[in-house]
Formats: structure tokens, C-alpha cells, sequence
């Protein structure tokens, strides 16, 4: 038998007040939904904190790549515009092709 297995232990009882299903959550929410049940996140921002810093870099991504698109700026010149690296312009470029085109609204 190896150590730490759970083969020949003893059997703890459960008390019920430790249990989930007892216990009474709240649901203030947050700044993104006054109710967690309600909440239009895909995942929690309490458990995955960079969930902030990752939306402001997919939106300013997103304007580098329509800027790009629409104006046909070079990469230094959209690093001056947005105040970031070239190699960052090139980050955002990449993870534009990577993602599937968005529909446009009619």
C-alpha cells in the first residue's frame, strides 16, 4: 500500500453544516453585475484576476488592428499613435489572425 493512500483509512463523517448546499451565499455581485447569477462574464473576475488588464489589451488591440485596416498605417506609426513597442503593434496583429473575422452589423 503506498503512504497517503486513501485504502485503509478511516472514514470521516461529514457534518451537514460544512457542506456546500448549507451554506448561505451572498450575491452582492460586482462592478460588472449587481447578481453573480446573472453575471454576462464567462468566468468570474474573482477567479481570474488579469481579466481587467486582458479586456483593455483586446480593446486596444482591437483599434490597432482597425487602424491598421482602415488607415494602413505602418507598425511604428501605429506604436507612436497607441503609445506602445512595435513589437507589441505585432502581438496585436497576431492575435488578430488568430482569431475568427467578426460579422459586421448591418
Amino acid at each position: 500500500m503506498r503512504k497517503g493512500s486513501a485504502v485503509g483509512r478511516k472514514r470521516r463523517e461529514l457534518r451537514p453544516e460544512v457542506l456546500p448546499e448549507s451554506y448561505q451565499y451572498r450575491d452582492d455581485g460586482c462592478e460588472v453585475s449587481q447578481s453573480c447569477l446573472r453575471c454576462p462574464l464567462a468566468v468570474c473576475k474573482y477567479d481570474d484576476p488579469d481579466w481587467r488588464r486582458r479586456g483593455k489589451r483586446d480593446r486596444r488591440d482591437g483599434e490597432i488592428l482597425e487602424a491598421r485596416r482602415r488607415e494602413r498605417l505602418s507598425a511604428t506609426a501605429l506604436a507612436r499613435r497607441f503609445g506602445v513597442s512595435e513589437r507589441t503593434v505585432w502581438r496585436a496583429v497576431a492575435r488578430g489572425r488568430a482569431q475568427p473575422p467578426r460579422k459586421r452589423a448591418a
